[in-house]
């Protein structure tokens, strides 16, 4: 069976590491490439925290490429509240063994994808705007782009009272994305908030002899302990993990087609994602949206995977 082969353009954070993790070690996957962009911290720091999982788990070959710095008009804002002041904090992790590419992390996509000679998916788990930047300067691409997984937006939100941090963070970007007309499958707050990582699961990973595992219980732990303190939650939601999932195991997941909508000028609801679960506005649907996780097979698929190392 041949593998999917994707492109991983995140900004790491504790979610998009385990993400990294847990598809470096999937014999479905082929990762082509990994990109970056500002969000849960500046661009400097996600690279390099990319950089740092990448040797963690031996992705030596992986070509790791710095994209945008600033949203494509709006001022940058980071989460240092949530993944710290590294945008990583926790464990300690060895400075990178290698810098990153040269090649601005947009003109990556670009080049990935018209070198395939296979389809390529796009795992997007942070702001998007990477993606709407290669989007913008080969719009060709499009038609060897088989589907985009990404982790953003819900019926409510995380930053906002009705916007979630990746779409909040460059909507125009957003918008851009959802009204390409390519597939997407949304994992957004509505599934993503049933992937929480609690003290049962995190005491299931430290019960894992390897060094993996060890790092990944350490990220759960500062994670869930900033979940607790800024939203009071048992645990922490594994958000961007979701994607990689889907790529591998789509039966645990309920998904329904919805068109979804990205505001880009609402004066308070700004990066909001109106998703028409009911069909009441007649406009194409565009998305699939994640509705419901199989919560058990979603975290066996998680250990099973840290085992490998």
């Amino acid at each position: 069976m041949s593998k999917r082969r994707i492109i991983m353009d995140c900004d790491p954070g504790h979610d998009d590491a385990i993400a990294i993790i847990l598809a470096a070690v999937q014999p479905e996957l082929e990762i082509l490439g990994i990109t970056t962009v500002s969000g849960n911290a500046e661009i400097e720091k996600t690279t390099n925290n990319a950089l740092k999982i990448c040797d963690l788990v031996s992705l030596t070959d992986v070509v790791v490429s710095k994209g945008a710095s600033e949203p494509l008009i709006r001022v940058r804002e980071t989460a240092p509240d949530i993944h710290g002041d590294s945008g990583l904090d926790g464990p300690e992790l060895p400075e990178p063994s290698r810098s990153w590419s040269k090649e601005h992390g947009s003109d990556t996509i670009v080049r990935l994808i018209k070198e395939s000679k296979e389809p390529v998916t796009i795992l997007p788990t942070g702001p998007l705007t990477n993606v709407a930047l290669a989007l913008s300067k080969a719009p060709e691409i499009k038609d060897n782009i088989e589907e985009i997984v990404l982790m953003g937006g819900g019926t409510f939100g995380n930053w906002t009272p009705t916007a979630e941090f990746n779409i909040w963070a460059d909507p125009e970007a957003a918008k851009k994305v959802f009204d390409s007309g390519i597939p997407i499958a949304v994992m957004g707050l509505d599934i993503t908030h049933q992937a929480l990582a609690t003290k049962e699961v995190i005491d299931r990973v430290n019960k894992i002899d390897n060094k993996v595992a060890k790092i990944v219980g350490e990220l759960l732990v500062f994670f869930a302990s900033t979940y607790k303190e800024m939203f009071d939650f048992d645990g922490a939601p594994v958000h961007d993990v979701l994607t990689v999932a889907y790529c591998v195991a789509p039966e645990l997941f309920k998904m329904k087609e919805v068109n979804i909508t990205v505001e880009t000028k609402g004066e308070f609801t700004a990066g909001t994602t109106l998703i028409d679960l009911h069909g009441v506005t007649g406009r194409e649907i565009n998305a699939r949206f994640g509705l419901e996780l199989d919560v058990e097979g979603f975290w066996k698929l998680m250990i099973d995977a840290l085992k490998k190392y």
